[in-house]
């Protein structure tokens, strides 16, 4: 466990932060009436996580361990993502979990999983050279 906040500290905190925002009672805005806004934040915080753990895996490894690599960066938030969808519906009388919700985290992953494939990883591994 000690390998993994040493390797990944940045991550840890996005991680540590989602879980916390996921569960406290947001004031109300005036950005509350921005349609979908929800949902934009959905994307970015998965998205920001997603791409975080990419840049801390491209910096620490030579190469790709695609079955790792997918696991951590694709499939661990997701799963995460999911539970705390769980646990704010039963859990929580201030939040509901929605499948929305869910399916934006999905998009973040996937799109910063996109993103760092095809732009962080040669842009990292140049610079380590």
């Amino acid at each position: 466990m000690i390998a993994y906040i040493k390797r990944y500290p940045l991550s840890l905190i996005v991680i540590a932060i989602i879980w916390y925002l996921s569960f406290f009672t947001p004031p109300e805005t005036e950005l509350n009436e921005i349609p979908y806004i929800d949902k934009m934040v959905h994307v970015c915080m998965y998205g920001g996580l997603s791409v975080t753990l990419w840049i801390e895996y491209l910096f620490r490894h030579c190469s790709l361990m695609l079955k790792r690599l997918i696991t951590g960066t694709v499939v661990c938030p997701i799963l995460m993502s999911g539970c705390i969808e769980v646990l704010q519906a039963t859990c929580t009388e201030t939040r509901s979990g929605d499948w929305m919700d869910f399916a934006a985290n999905c998009t973040g992953v996937i799109l910063a999983s996109v993103l760092g494939y095809y732009i962080c990883r040669p842009v990292i591994w140049k610079y380590k050279k």
